[in-house]
């Protein structure tokens, strides 16, 4: 999905594109098609050589250009959105109330971590890659697709090959689990299946900013919770609706990507939160959906008796309200990065408060 840096030029840049078919559902293409950007007579829109390795690999601004395909397919999955699946399946765990540090136990949150992870993740982010080839050839024409780093045939094995791991995996952990029901399998192929069409036509979710970033909301906070849950414990009703509200808070986190890539959308018809509602109230309805949702779960919290939990909620909101004014209110796009580095840990940290606080 939508990576959560940006890259910014100091002067536009001109596209050009070829019309690809899309990404069939029973077989590879055999037909090469890269779109690229069109090189400007100045260096000016080229990534700099002497940017970072870790940066390249994270798949992240100030990338290193890289040659070596293994390291341009990690950069592909975005590692760097990686850990909010991986510690949403650490909070479902503990929701369960069924962990414990064992051997086994251990292992089994860790297959499932690499399920929703590297694999389900990285098949989201390369699959919106894709997909979004012509908007990142207008954005950022220095990412692989469209710089012609990688083949169109090589992009398409590699989403293959990791859904069909994601997908495996989870069908091994319902069996290590010894689920007379597949959840865990069924929550891998749903989650899979609004990845495509939240990047892929007909449907792309993400043309419209209310279901398009719900749906992301949803795939980095509930997905990964219900299958830490399913796996050690019972996914209950009540956890659900508590983390699809939760959800709304993911909501508005992915609000905070859409800046970086207003030119693009706007050129592609996609109806972002900056395009539709313009930047000043974009940022409003960001900020307002993550402080909001964290509000309305601290208040369920201490209707549920756990004061304590709630204070600390509490707590874990106070320093994301002072990081969103301190910089994401002052220039979403110039500080987004850093907003979400300062302020996203403690909305994680809440989350395990919230999980500790619903555990069976």
């Amino acid at each position: 999905m939508a990576s959560l840096v940006h890259f910014v030029y100091s002067k536009p840049f001109s596209s050009q594109t070829i019309r690809t078919p899309h990404l069939p559902s029973t077989s590879i293409h055999r037909w090469r098609c890269v779109v690229r950007a069109t090189e400007s007579d100045t260096n000016e829109d080229r990534p700099a050589e002497t940017g970072s390795s870790i940066n390249q690999i994270l798949g992240i601004k100030g990338a290193k250009k890289e040659t070596d395909k293994w390291k341009i397919r990690l950069q592909l999955t975005k590692p760097v959105t990686w850990p909010p699946l991986i510690w949403g399946v650490a909070c479902g765990a503990a929701a369960s109330g069924n962990f414990n540090w064992t051997f086994e136990d251990v292992a089994k949150s860790v297959v499932c971590m690499i399920m929703s992870g590297p694999c389900l993740t990285g098949y989201t982010q390369t699959i919106n890659d894709w997909y979004d080839r012509e908007i990142d050839a207008i954005n950022e024409p220095y990412r692989p697709m469209p710089s012609g780093a990688i083949s169109e045939n090589e992009v398409i094995t590699q989403i293959w090959v990791l859904l069909l791991a994601g997908v495996g995996l989870a069908g091994l952990l319902d069996v290590w689990a010894g689920h007379s029901f597949p959840v865990i399998f069924y929550l891998a192929l749903g989650g899979s299946l609004v990845s495509y069409i939240y990047s892929a036509p007909p449907l792309k979710l993400k043309r419209n900013g209310w279901i398009g970033n719900f749906a992301l909301g949803a795939s980095y906070i509930s997905l990964p919770w219900w299958a830490g849950q399913a796996l050690f414990g019972t996914l209950t009703l009540d956890i659900v609706v508590l983390t699809l509200l939760y959800s709304i808070a993911g909501f508005g986190i992915a609000i905070v990507n859409d800046f970086k890539s207003v030119e693009g959308d706007r050129k592609m018809g996609l109806q972002s939160f900056p395009v539709a509602f313009g930047s000043d109230s974009a940022k409003w309805i960001c900020v307002g959906a993550i402080d909001i949702t964290q509000i309305f779960v601290t208040g369920y919290l201490l209707g549920d008796g756990k004061p304590y939990h709630a204070l600390a909620l509490v707590g874990l909101i106070t320093p994301q309200v002072f990081f969103q004014f301190k910089y994401f209110l002052r220039d979403p796009v110039k500080y987004d990065v850093k907003y979400q580095a300062c302020a996203q840990p403690f909305l994680v940290l809440g989350l395990l408060v919230t999980a500790l606080a619903t555990s069976q």
